[in-house]
């Protein structure tokens, strides 16, 4: 929970940099609010809820849907309202690697504005995120849902089956392009026996979709110059075109090069109601994982709800299955704890002073923790703030009260120093990590003591 919150926090952070505000939606829609926006397959994928009423109710399958049913509700915000939401969705799909039936997703969306800046915007901002959230290599990719449907007239299909086409392509980098090609035109039995209906294309039909799949490049330019080519032929081609190389060129001055953002024409994204450019991205080192980061131009789905088309812009981030995939790399931090220091509580007679010191920390903005369990002695103590790895430790007695100061030890140094002791009175002895400071300097020595682990200075040993 600790690594995810960050995660959170940190995307966050990287959303209101580009000035998005936060919103929040029920959780529950009315059915038809949710099952008129989906797809195929999110259609069968809500979780329906019944009340007492027995009105037919849902689970949320994604924040978009209920955004555009805002939008709809108060017509008064002003335009563009650009937003980011971070909440629980639900669908009823096949738990797997990165697949959960409740997950959280962090959206951000422009909505009323039909600039191709916005688009870039967003792009913009996946890579930012993702480079935020120090996740290694990955790659945003690209495409144009318009440019999927000069497919369809480039193959002779007609438009009423581009949503089956399109469901099925998106599952190209999940099954590979013989199923995909398979699936196209009759179907055929997966590997548990399953049928896998067809959408009942001709080879030729899939032949030409093929032919499209193969643009490739590794230059967003050349895969622009190659689909101007091959699309020579298709009426309103070079407008569709005109739009994604604008995005690139965009892209290209920012500094977001090929090695960040792909023009992948394959992508399709699932959700039926994309209808311009739409993204997603990948861990290049976890790519099992699938698209952890996706989202396009939506610029039909509020006319639903008020009847007047709205243009809007978005993507959003799986944080469960980023998290599950950083996991898998190694990449989360092992953090136990929240507080970066704990009070040993070792004399009852000392309570006020326990009480004063973790008091005097928190107020100083330092994440302290008294110490209120059962164990009675600093060695079961200090196990504890080992056990959660809460970087120091306070030590006071009797005898650092007549003194008039406290032992700090920090954590870490000791348990690395205990490696090459051979005994308990060596150990005791060496005093590892320990440093001593008179009771008024405590929070002056504990901030300089955690500024220097944070900076990775060695702690000193000894009084």
């Amino acid at each position: 929970m600790l690594a995810r919150q960050a995660m959170i926090d940190t995307i966050r952070r990287v959303y209101e940099l580009y000035g998005f505000v936060p919103l929040g939606t029920p959780a529950i829609e009315f059915l038809d609010v949710l099952s008129g926006s989906a797809g195929q397959e999110a259609q069968q994928s809500i979780f329906r809820v019944t009340n007492p009423e027995n009105e037919a109710l849902g689970l949320r399958f994604d924040l978009t849907v209920p955004l555009a049913r805002v939008i709809a509700q108060y017509p008064e915000i002003p335009r563009p309202f650009r937003r980011y939401q971070v909440s629980p969705v639900w669908r009823a799909d096949k738990p797997d690697k990165g697949r959960f039936r409740e997950f959280t997703q962090f959206d951000l969306d422009s909505v009323g504005t039909v600039s191709e800046i916005a688009d870039t915007e967003i792009l913009a901002a996946m890579c930012d995120t993702l480079t935020a959230l120090n996740v290694g290599r990955y790659l945003v990719r690209f495409s144009s849902r318009a440019i999927l449907n000069l497919l369809l007239d480039f193959a002779s299909i007609p438009h009423s089956q581009g949503v089956d086409v399109f469901r099925v392509l998106d599952k190209l980098d999940k099954v590979g392009l013989e199923k995909v090609g398979l699936e196209l035109m009759d179907g055929y039995k997966d590997e548990s026996g399953d049928t896998i209906r067809g959408v009942g294309l001709t080879r030729e039909q899939v032949d030409r979709i093929v032919r499209f799949l193969d643009v490739k490049a590794e230059s967003r330019g050349n895969v622009i110059a190659q689909i101007r080519e091959l699309f020579a032929n298709v009426p309103d081609a070079p407008a569709e075109i005109d739009a994604i190389e604008r995005i690139s060129r965009h892209l290209y001055a920012l500094g977001y090069g090929d090695d960040k953002v792909a023009l992948d024409l394959s992508i399709a994204r699932g959700l039926a109601y994309y209808t311009g450019p739409v993204f997603e991205a990948i861990l290049l080192d976890a790519p099992q994982f699938g698209s952890i980061f996706g989202g396009g131009r939506y610029d039909s789905l509020v006319m639903r709800f008020l009847g007047e088309a709205i243009p809007a812009v978005g993507a959003s981030i799986g944080v469960d299955r980023l998290l599950a995939a950083l996991t898998h790399l190694g990449r989360i931090g092992k953090q136990k704890a929240t507080a970066r220091v704990l009070i040993t509580n070792m004399d009852p007679n000392l309570t006020d002073d326990y009480l004063a010191m973790t008091w005097e920390l928190r107020r100083a903005g330092v994440p302290a923790e008294l110490y209120v369990g059962t164990a009675k002695g600093p060695g079961k103590q200090l196990r504890y703030a080992d056990h959660y790895d809460i970087p120091l430790a306070i030590l006071f007695g009797t005898n650092e009260k007549q003194q008039g100061v406290v032992t700090i030890k920090d954590m870490a140094v000791g348990r690395e120093k205990a490696k090459n002791v051979g005994d308990r009175s060596e150990w005791l002895a060496a005093r590892s990590g320990q440093v001593t400071a008179t009771r008024g300097e405590l929070v002056e020595t504990v901030k300089r003591l955690l500024d220097e682990l944070d900076r990775g200075t060695p702690a000193p040993s000894g009084e």
